[in-house]
């Protein structure tokens, strides 16, 4: 098959395409992936082709547009920050999409842009989404996240309940989407965004394991198939390597605590490293990764070792626990590492999986406001538990053993082999 795959923002919306795109390319597909040109080295890398969307965004301009993303508390008002910074260049987008559809078998897009199924539709070319955490799936055994579930109320009214909660999800996504670009998809010829949670695509994927993030027994429609984590991964750096070991060499077991927070932007960085120093032990070693917030790295401060950007398998092989943003894609990188994890939640899905890690015993949160001041507290409780640290090494084993790309292969073929009517007329 001829495939397109599209995503766009930081590497945890990309990485797990990328991870996808050479699974295919291995299967014999040909594939392109439909991007902005910041990525465009790092697929190149892969093997995979590349196709030009704009923006043309530079580190600097996404880092921008995560900023403000971060001044915002609300999700729907986040969304709509990214459809309202998008739509200035949706006409293009849509136009070079277009562009690709007479010689595209199948269109895989990330599920936050669902423009990209009116594309599909009038080409006649079958249509999936990527979901990159489960929380989006709708079901009439549980509400959208942060909403009430009454649990005194009987079965079948808490299940009306909870449908009359995602209905009313949907109208409010729906709305806020249209509101900001239904004149771009207008004058596109594209109808407007509608069931963004119910119905983003007959086919959607969900990149996590079902086996730890499915609701036991809850109903689900069967447009949504869990997949299991696509997974890539930048290369290795050898001297890093050799660095870090030096770096850990006195420390106990040759690990330390890393910090990440990946893709998250504070206004002034300096000053949040300033009062983590502060309160930081200095008898007690620690990795910081710069990220998109480029912490800075202080002359006093040698028990603090600051990285810039590095595979996370590579890194966290040195952690005794990581600290991160929870992130889909962090998420997964720490699952993976089988190591217990403080989770401080900045924007998005990202407090979902904070919870889910207290669920699955490996993992706790932490407040974004207080963090530089109580991590080396929260740090001493979550390794006091031997149990976090059994409950994440124990699923770290169970998920290297998954094959989520091969999952999701499977998925697409049998989808796209599916019979579909011809597109309409333009």
């Amino acid at each position: 098959m001829r495939i397109v795959l599209t995503s766009h923002g930081s590497t945890g919306d990309i990485y797990p395409v990328i991870a996808l795109a050479v699974a295919l390319q291995r299967r014999g597909h040909s594939v392109k992936f439909a991007t902005i040109p910041h990525y465009q080295e790092e697929i190149e890398a892969a093997g995979v082709e590349f196709y030009p969307l704009c923006p043309n965004w530079e580190q600097a301009d996404l880092a921008y547009w995560m900023g403000r993303l971060n001044k915002i508390r609300n999700p729907v008002y986040q969304l709509r920050e990214i459809y309202v910074g998008a739509k200035a260049y949706i006409p293009e987008m849509i136009a070079r999409m277009d562009a690709l559809m007479p010689e595209t078998d199948l269109l895989v897009s990330s599920y936050l842009f669902p423009m990209n199924k009116g594309i599909a539709d009038r080409h006649g070319v079958p249509f999936a989404t990527l979901a990159f955490a489960p929380h989006v799936i709708p079901s009439p055994d549980f509400p959208p996240e942060n909403f009430p579930a009454p649990r005194w109320l009987g079965r079948g009214t808490r299940r009306a309940w909870n449908r009359w909660l995602w209905t009313t999800a949907n109208a409010v996504v729906d709305r806020t989407i249209n509101a900001s670009v239904s004149d771009a998809l207008r004058a596109a010829g594209l109808p407007k965004v509608r069931n963004f949670f119910s119905k983003p695509a007959e086919r959607v994927l969900v990149t996590v394991p079902e086996k730890y993030f499915r609701v036991p027994g809850a109903e689900i429609d069967g447009r949504f198939r869990y997949v299991g984590y696509l997974r890539w991964q930048s290369p290795e750096n050898d001297a890093l390597d050799a660095e870090l070991r030096a770096f850990t060499a006195d420390v106990p077991g040759g690990k330390v605590p890393v910090l990440t927070f990946g893709s998250m932007v504070y206004e002034n960085s300096g000053a949040w490293m300033e009062r983590f120093i502060r309160a930081w032990p200095r008898d007690r070693k620690i990795i910081v990764q710069r990220g998109w917030a480029q912490f800075p790295q202080f002359g006093d401060a040698e028990h603090i070792k600051i990285l810039g950007k590095v595979s996370h398998d590579q890194l966290f092989r040195h952690a005794s626990a990581v600290i991160h943003h929870g992130g889909a894609g962090t998420t997964a990188s720490a699952l993976h590492a089988g190591v217990p994890q403080i989770i401080v939640p900045h924007i998005g899905d990202q407090n979902f999986f904070g919870s889910e890690m207290e669920r699955f015993g490996c993992g706790q949160r932490l407040k974004k406001a207080v963090w530089p001041e109580q991590l080396h507290h929260a740090l001493d409780r979550l390794l006091a538990d031997p149990a976090r640290a059994r409950r994440a090494a124990e699923i770290g084993r169970d998920l290297r053993a998954e094959d989520g790309p091969a999952n999701a292969i499977r998925e697409l073929e049998a989808f796209a082999a599916e019979p579909r009517r011809a597109p309409a007329p333009v």
